[in-house]
């Protein structure tokens, strides 16, 4: 349930950056590095001035192993952001929703399977 959760989420973030948000070039300014499970996570921080004048300055959600050329401190991208709630962007070319749709189909299936699995256990003698 965790994996479909996550997973809704992200799509759902996604569909409503696509349909509301607003595209404006960005820079990346440095690289939040986060450590897990032995591996080092490149956390892209994109500053950007929003269409009200704005300065916003927040670090990308996913993270990544290898930091694309694209991607480097001082490298221009395009931010998309919610007018409503800067914090919630997407670095174009980086955020992706495959993580999001690789979840949701991994929590689907591990939830059909286990609730198949339950129901055939209640329902046998």
């Amino acid at each position: 349930m965790v994996f479909l959760s996550f997973g809704v989420y992200g799509l759902r973030r996604a569909g409503a950056l696509r349909r509301t948000g607003v595209t404006v070039e960005g820079r990346i300014v440095r690289h939040d590095v986060r450590r897990g499970d032995g591996a080092r996570y490149h956390h892209p921080v994109a500053a950007w001035t929003t269409l009200d004048g704005r300065a916003c300055e927040y670090a990308s959600r996913f993270g990544r192993g290898v930091v694309g050329s694209g991607f480097g401190v001082g490298a221009f991208v395009m931010v998309r952001y919610d007018p409503k709630d800067p914090r919630r962007f997407a670095i174009q070319g980086w955020d992706a929703a495959t993580v999001d749709t690789v979840f949701t189909v991994l929590g689907a299936v591990l939830t059909a399977g286990t609730s198949g699995a339950v129901l055939v256990r209640l329902l046998t003698p």
